[in-house]
């Protein structure tokens, strides 16, 4: 809705117009709210478009679309039946000086089109905040279904779509954290029909027009179940030339047909910690698409020549054909960075060739990317589930050096295809606001970080980091900073990427699991080819589509953080009364602590004790909410921090 809504505040010709916003688009121009000049509708001066938020103390506040300007203020009565996260068209109030307000005017859409409920008692409560929720629903249909059964509830006309299963059962998990977000699973017999059409291999001689890079001993570093190979790389030592070879989807997805309009609205594939939920059908995702071993597949290749000080000379995109030699896991290559050679054979000694130059050539190149850039210790946790999908054990995950080979060779491949347009699709991350970053500092000083006079915020985060370090706790105060700092997302204009440190960057490597790559994959091709109508195509429509595609990469963050949220709950209904350790992450008017013990990373809400940032704690779990996944303790005692570090 958001991505169509940006379209008509700046303007867009009728004939655009999607068909299933039509209804709505007549009814505007009805209210007077659209104006039709020429071929063109779009908002009237008068009104803005939006989304509500809402104060403790009931005053709405309407953050603008598509101008850069000061949220406006809504009196509560004024709301007119706007909720926190509607998105709404109000129109100006003008006159009595201060702060600019409005008035809704009409409700666009709801915040939460459906919800997900429990059966408690006869009545259902949501599974996030146990308000009830009102069901259309006879007391007699409501009785025939067991006590805790869980519903997905369209909120607009309350009624249940879905039955998800029962709150008991650990495998309603998934579809609950799916639901939350309205996604799904499985895709429309239309996109399965079109992703059967395709083979399971090529064959070259249909191809006559790409390049030939068969003959190339490609390989591809993945995690040991990946299935879904986006990339594979090549160095030839001998001209100092890095090839980044990526899954050429857009041969397969064309614009506009049943699985691209099905990848578009997914936006992203979802990982949990016991299956994929991919943006595009298996079919693709895991055959056809995939950079498999020993199989010949279409790619998009950025072939980039460094010089003798590894900055780029010559940077080409190539539609080519290739063929990878091996699928190595990162395990096994950084066994190859730790000099274990054994049981090699000629293949992987072919591949070591060029393998252990380039991973020489990487370290060089982070080094110098520092400079600019920042390395946060984010370590990603992993759970391992049993038959049942109960949690049985976490694993820290931490970055090695096989994970810096590849990165900084995708980091190549996604700056220099950033380099071939000015307006389209990057990838871009702001450097904090002001006000964050003293909230920041004021955090830190009650640690005991105490900041010297600064330049630039990049000097800023270097020393608090190197502060950190000294006292044992990088790893959490980089978190911090990682808190402090904007969102990454995807901009039609450049603004830069702070984290990085780069001017210019874009997202080329990953087509088979995020939208805005398949994106620019069709924009770079529309630019090599030189098809204009192609290319105007793309660009009308492109900065309604970034704001889609942050907002998506968002909300699939979100199932995954909800799915471990309910694994960790159902792991702590199991030893209430257990004694764990926990380091307070939150300290405010709820303290939040997370686990560090035999289980690492869940949150456990804590009474408003006196508990400051970064105490470590002896907690004992003392009540959950499987519904809400919100798992409560009480302090037993504080853990002296410096015997602790």
């Amino acid at each position: 809705m958001k991505e169509f809504l940006l379209k008509l505040i700046r303007g867009i010709e009728k004939k655009d117009i999607p068909r299933e916003h039509l209804p709505l688009v007549d009814d505007l121009i009805r209210h007077k709210i659209l104006k039709i000049d020429g071929k063109i509708v779009k908002l009237s001066s008068k009104y803005r478009i939006g989304k509500i938020d809402i104060a403790r103390n009931g005053t709405g506040f309407l953050e603008v679309f598509g101008v850069k300007a000061k949220d406006l203020l809504i009196e509560p009565e004024h709301l007119n039946g706007a909720t926190k996260g509607d998105i709404v068209v109000a129109k100006r109030i003008f006159g009595g000086g201060g702060r600019p307000k409005a008035k809704v005017v009409y409700i666009l859409e709801k915040a939460f089109r459906y919800s997900v409920a429990y059966l408690k008692d006869g009545i259902f409560f949501n599974v996030k905040n146990e308000m009830p929720i009102a069901v259309k629903a006879s007391k007699k249909s409501i009785a025939k279904l067991p006590e805790g059964t869980v519903v997905k509830v369209d909120n607009e006309a309350q009624i249940i779509v879905e039955v998800l299963g029962v709150l008991d059962d650990p495998k309603v998990d998934e579809k609950i954290s799916l639901a939350l977000y309205n996604k799904k699973e499985e895709f429309s017999k239309e996109a399965e029909l079109e992703a059967s059409s395709y083979p399971d291999e090529i064959l070259p001689e249909l191809y006559p027009e790409r390049i030939d890079l068969t003959h190339l001993p490609f390989c591809t570093i993945d995690p040991v179940t990946a299935k879904d190979h986006d990339d594979a790389i090549y160095y030839d030592k001998k001209t100092n030339t890095l090839y980044v070879a990526i899954a050429d989807v857009s041969e397969y997805v064309p614009p506009m047909g049943p699985i691209d309009k099905e990848a578009k609205e997914r936006g992203f594939s979802i990982y949990l910690p016991h299956k994929s939920i991919p943006m595009l059908p298996r079919k693709l995702s895991e055959g056809i698409c995939s950079l498999k071993e020993n199989v010949d597949r279409l790619a998009f290749v950025s072939k980039i020549t460094l010089d003798e000080n590894l900055q780029p000379v010559k940077e080409e995109l190539i539609e080519a054909i290739i063929r990878s030699r091996r699928k190595y896991s990162y395990d096994r290559v950084d066994e190859f960075i730790e000099g274990k050679f054994e049981n090699l054979d000629e293949v992987d000694k072919e591949l070591l060739e060029w393998m252990m130059p380039l991973y020489e050539a990487t370290k060089r190149l982070r080094k110098e990317r520092l400079q600019r850039g920042f390395e946060f210790s984010n370590p990603e946790i992993r759970l391992l589930l049993d038959e049942n999908g109960e949690l049985v054990k976490t694993e820290i995950e931490r970055e090695t050096p096989s994970h810096a080979l590849i990165e900084d060779c995708m980091l190549l491949a996604n700056k220099a295809t950033a380099k071939m347009f000015d307006y389209g699709i990057f990838r871009t991350h702001e450097e904090p606001a002001q006000e964050k970053i003293e909230e920041l500092l004021n955090e830190l000083a009650n640690i005991g970080i105490f900041t010297k006079e600064y330049n630039t915020t990049h000097e800023l985060f270097l020393y608090i980091q190197e502060e950190a370090e000294k006292l044992g706790i990088k790893e959490h105060v980089d978190r911090l900073l990682i808190r402090t700092q904007k969102q990454a997302g995807y901009t039609a204009d450049n603004i830069g990427h702070f984290g990085l440190g780069f001017e210019k960057y874009t997202h080329f490597t990953s087509p088979i699991r995020r939208y805005s790559d398949l994106t620019l994959h069709r924009l770079l091709k529309a630019i090599i080819k030189e098809n204009k109508k192609q290319l105007d195509y793309i660009l009308r429509n492109i900065e309604s589509l970034t704001v889609k595609i942050s907002e998506l990469e968002r909300e699939a963050a979100k199932v995954e953080w909800d799915f471990m949220d309910r694994k960790f709950a159902r792991w702590a209904a199991k030893n209430i009364g257990k004694r764990v350790q926990a380091i307070v992450t939150d300290p405010e008017s709820t303290p939040i602590a997370q686990i560090e013990d035999e289980i690492v990373g869940a949150r456990i809400f804590l009474p408003r004790d006196e508990v400051e940032l970064f105490d470590k704690l002896i907690v004992e779990i003392i009540d959950v909410n499987i519904a809400t996944t919100k798992i409560y303790g009480k302090v037993i005692e504080k853990i002296d921090v410096q015997s602790a570090v």
